[in-house]
This record gives structure tokens, C-alpha cells and sequence, in this order.
């Protein structure tokens, strides 16, 4: 048995099946490599020693994630586990059954079953594999092995380009069955991935630009959207059949009538839009977005919840219309055929223009309305799924960024007994950890600190007589004044008046703002 690094290709048998053992050597052998070429390297040849059945479940595991996402198990659920077996023999398809059975475990004497499942698991493993499956299972597995190094491990595995790989993985919406075909099929297996409806995909997202005029700068001719406040929607329709998923690709189907609705009434047999749900007061303006989340977050009482809080959807891009994938077109070729057959009331108001003039004054407009600012797109841009790139820029009066809390200090006087301080953190995506930025207590209601305050306790990792420390899951939205160096914080940098704006619970940690993004406000090159 290997106690760090991978082993040798050779070493396995053709026949063999891969233990987890292997996957945790080859966690320790990338969290040790500071090289993103060594992470890739050392990747590579832990998947070209996988099966077909073995290569998606290596690949979540080794992203640190589990194929099922969640099965509600945390800190609490792992406490008095058995210690570890002297003998590595737990194969990884056999460790992924369990998982699964974990997670689909329900009903009268499901938690004792539950804590039987993981029990055996954990007594079955070695102290390395219980190390991995705790990272595993607590999220808390951060080697530098995220989406776009995998994806360039999968490249290299299989001796395809890292194109075509993440061209599959975002139109079937899964970096690990991209993986299986890779390896299998190569290029051509990987070409044949096509969209499909009912599949959800990667969403395009949108860069920042300082200003309209900044943004013109580097698209020229483009078209001016609102930027709006609500629910990212990808709405896939096939005949009579719906389904709506939001940018975390989770199907909410059941829990927006209204949207289904929409997308029956179109003129269409099939058919893949973007777009945005969100609730509007009765003059037009949005209404809070806590109460956009709350609508679309819960799944009982659909009925009575649409009648209180009504939700309006703006489609903003066609993907895919009657057997006809359209995500290579320009973008104003997929707004022409969006206009063609939507409701002008339900396509997001839009200016095409050259005019920096023309560009600020529609802005300001979009401002007036109440919603965030425009995203201003490029007019020749394909749809260049699950990528954030220059083609779609988003401008916004106030600087905002996506953190994630990895701790909070309790309050004192009036908000005793509540978490308050946050923790603030960017995503790191050289490592794959989180590089804290700060800390804000403002901008928190009291439904706020009640609502952080039981969340972030079952979160919690560790604590002391002021501060409890959480895994890095909650994202939450931070307004702030500007960046300024500092000797205080490891990545050399805060946020000035930072303020909490809202948790972004439809964003996973990873699809955090970066280290690298926020030197970049501060005009500084990476450290």
C-alpha cells in the first residue's frame, strides 16, 4: 500500500477494481502539489486506471463531491464512528452504493439505519480512507482539484483536447459522464454529445465591468439587457411536458406553475430558454428578493405562496428550438428567433447600440425601475455554456462580490445570543480553499440574524468562546466601497464597508468570486 502519492498505472490489474484507498492516495499526493500541471499529472493517471463504471465516481470523489450531492450527512452524523481497518479493501463502486443507500434511506428507523450504513463503511475503511470520506461527506475535501483542472486531468487521460471535454461536460451538464466518455469513445464519443431537452446545461455567465462605457469598450456594438434580481430559470419543454431548472441545475418544476404555463403557451414543440423569475410590486418595481428566494425555495402550499407573491418571468436567450440546437448561433440570431415566438411581455426589455450615450441613459432607466444594472452582450457571442467570459458583461452602481462565510463571532447587546460577525472568503482557484477577505456585521435585519444563526450552527466544524467556525456552503452577497491592501488578511487584501446584501443560496461555494477577481479591483497582480 502506497502512503502518499498514486499508484503506478502498472500496478493495477485490468481486472481489478479500484479501491478507495487509491482515490485517497492520489488526494494526498494533489493536495501536496502546489503545480497545477503536477494536480493534472498526478489526476490523469488515477483515471486512465478506472473502469467505465469507476471513471464518474473517481471523478466527483476526487472534485470532492458525491454524485447524489447530498445525503444529509454532517459533523453531528460522523461523531463515534468505529476506528480504522488495518487493511485497505473497500472497493470505490461498493463505497459508492453505500453512499447512495445513505442518502435514499428514509422513513420510521432511517436515522438508525442510516448511522448502520455509515458505521460499517467507516469500519471497513483505513485511517487515510476515513480522512478522504470524512472530507467527502463534510464538503471540507479542498485539494485544488476543481471543475476546470479536472476537466484538463480528463483532457489529458485520454489524449483528447481539453475543448472538446468541457464542450461535453456543459452541454450534458456533467463533468463526470463527460469523463466515462472521453476515455471510452474519445473525440468522436464526445461530439456526439449533443444538447438535450430535459437536460438541463451549464448557464452562460456574465463578467463585471466597471461601467456601460467600459463595456462598450470591449464589445463594441452590443445589445443592453436589465440586469434583474431574481431566480435564474433554464426552461426545458418537449410537447406537454416541462421541466424548469435553476443555475444550480436543481428542478423546481413543481414550484413555479407560472413558468410552466408560460413555456405550454409558446408556439413551439420543443424548446430550451434562459431566464429570470422574479416577484414585482404592483407598480412594476421587484420586490425584495428574500421574497423571490422564499417563493421559489419552498414546496408546500404552491397555490396560497403564488397568490401572496406572484412571480413574473423575462426570457432573455433561446438555446434550442424545434429539434434545432442553437447555442453556436450569435447572440442576435437567438434573440431574433426568441422575439419570434415570445410574448414581447416576456422577453427582458433590450437596446442594441454602439452609443455610450444611448447605452447610460438606458441604464439609468433599468436603475429608475428598481432592478440591479444591465448586462451588456456581446452581438456575435455563441452561448458558451458554464463559462464567464467577456461576451456577457454585467454593470452594476455598487460593487458587489460573492463570498463565502467560513466562520461568524456572536453578537453582543442587542444581537447577543445571534452569530453576527461573518467570516468573508474568496475562493482560491489555484488550491481550491477560501482566502478570507474580512469580516461585516452590517446590513443584517433580525430575521436575518435568526435565519444565519441556525443555519450556520449546522454548518458548524469547531468553535470557541467567541467564534464558531462553519463549512465553507453559505455564499453570501457583499456590497463594499472599493479594495484596499492589507497585511492583515493572508491574501493581501479587504473590502471597504462591507455589507451584507443577501445570501445567494441558489450558488454553490465554488461558484464563489475569486482571489484573483478581487486583486483585480484593487488593481493588483496575484501574490
Amino acid at each position: 500500500m502506497w502512503v502518499s502519492g498514486v499508484a503506478p498505472v502498472s500496478a493495477v490489474a485490468d481486472d481489478a477494481l479500484m479501491r478507495l484507498s487509491d482515490l485517497a492516495d492520489t488526494s494526498i499526493a494533489v493536495t501536496a502539489s502546489s503545480a497545477r500541471t503536477a494536480k493534472i499529472a498526478l489526476l490523469a493517471e488515477r483515471l486512465r486506471a478506472a473502469s467505465p463504471e469507476e471513471v464518474p465516481i473517481a471523478v466527483h470523489y476526487l472534485s470532492g463531491e458525491l454524485p447524489q450531492r447530498q445525503i444529509g450527512v454532517g459533523w453531528a452524523t460522523l461523531r463515534d464512528l468505529p476506528g480504522p481497518a488495518p487493511v485497505a479493501e473497500l472497493e470505490l463502486i461498493e463505497v459508492d452504493r453505500i453512499l447512495a443507500e445513505v442518502g435514499t434511506t428514509t422513513g420510521t428507523g432511517s436515522q438508525a439505519r442510516r448511522r448502520d450504513l455509515l458505521a460499517g463503511l467507516f469500519d471497513r475503511a483505513t485511517a487515510g480512507e476515513q480522512a478522504f470520506l470524512r472530507g467527502l461527506l463534510t464538503g471540507d475535501l479542498r485539494q485544488g482539484a476543481l471543475d476546470g483542472v479536472m476537466a484538463d486531468a480528463v483532457a489529458k487521460a485520454a489524449a483528447v483536447p481539453a475543448t472538446e471535454v468541457r464542450r461535453a461536460a456543459m452541454l450534458g451538464g456533467d463533468l463526470a459522464s463527460a469523463a466515462r466518455t472521453a476515455l471510452r469513445d474519445g473525440v468522436p464519443g464526445l461530439r456526439a454529445v449533443g444538447l438535450v431537452v430535459g437536460r438541463p446545461i451549464q448557464p452562460m455567465l456574465a463578467a463585471t465591468a466597471d461601467s456601460v462605457e467600459a463595456a462598450l469598450a470591449k464589445t463594441a456594438a452590443a445589445a443592453l439587457e436589465w440586469k434583474l434580481d431574481g431566480i435564474r430559470v433554464q426552461i426545458h419543454r418537449a410537447g406537454d411536458r416541462v421541466q424548469v431548472f435553476t443555475r444550480s441545475l436543481d428542478d423546481i418544476t413543481d414550484r413555479l406553475p407560472e413558468v410552466v404555463e408560460l413555456a405550454l403557451a409558446l408556439p413551439v414543440a420543443d424548446a430550451v430558454l434562459d431566464g429570470e423569475a422574479l416577484a414585482l410590486a404592483a407598480d412594476g418595481r421587484p420586490r425584495p428578493f428574500q421574497e423571490t428566494a422564499s417563493r421559489t425555495g419552498s414546496r408546500r402550499d404552491v397555490t396560497r405562496l403564488r397568490e401572496q407573491i406572484p412571480l413574473t418571468v423575462f426570457l432573455f436567450d433561446l438555446l434550442h428550438l424545434d429539434g434545432r440546437d442553437l447555442i453556436d448561433l450569435p447572440s442576435h440570431e437567438r434573440s431574433a428567433l426568441l422575439a419570434s415566438i415570445a410574448p414581447s411581455a416576456t422577453v427582458t426589455p433590450r437596446l442594441v447600440t454602439d452609443d455610450p450615450q444611448a447605452a447610460e441613459a438606458f441604464a439609468r432607466d433599468a436603475l429608475e425601475r428598481g432592478h440591479e444594472g444591465v448586462i451588456v452582450k456581446a452581438l456575435d457571442a455563441p452561448y458558451a455554456a458554464g463559462r464567464r467570459g467577456a461576451a456577457w458583461l454585467k454593470v452594476k452602481p455598487v460593487h458587489t462580490l460573492d463570498l463565502v462565510v467560513i466562520a461568524a463571532e456572536w453578537g453582543h447587546g442587542r444581537r447577543s445570543g445571534r452569530l453576527s460577525n461573518l467570516h468573508l472568503a474568496a475562493r482560491d482557484p489555484e488550491t481550491g480553499g477560501f482566502v478570507m477577505l474580512g469580516k461585516t456585521f452590517k446590513g443584517m435585519t433580525d430575521e436575518l440574524l435568526a435565519w444565519q444563526t441556525e443555519r450556520l450552527r449546522a454548518l458548524q466544524t469547531g468553535a470557541d468562546d467567541w467564534t464558531v467556525r462553519v463549512r465553507p456552503e453559505l455564499v453570501v452577497e457583499i456590497a463594499f466601497d472599493g479594495v484596499q491592501r492589507s497585511t492583515r488578511y493572508p491574501g493581501g487584501v479587504t473590502l471597504r464597508f462591507a455589507r451584507v446584501l443577501r445570501y445567494r443560496e441558489d450558488k454553490r461555494a465554488q461558484d464563489a468570486d475569486t482571489i484573483d477577481a478581487v486583486r483585480a479591483i484593487a488593481g493588483m497582480s496575484a501574490a
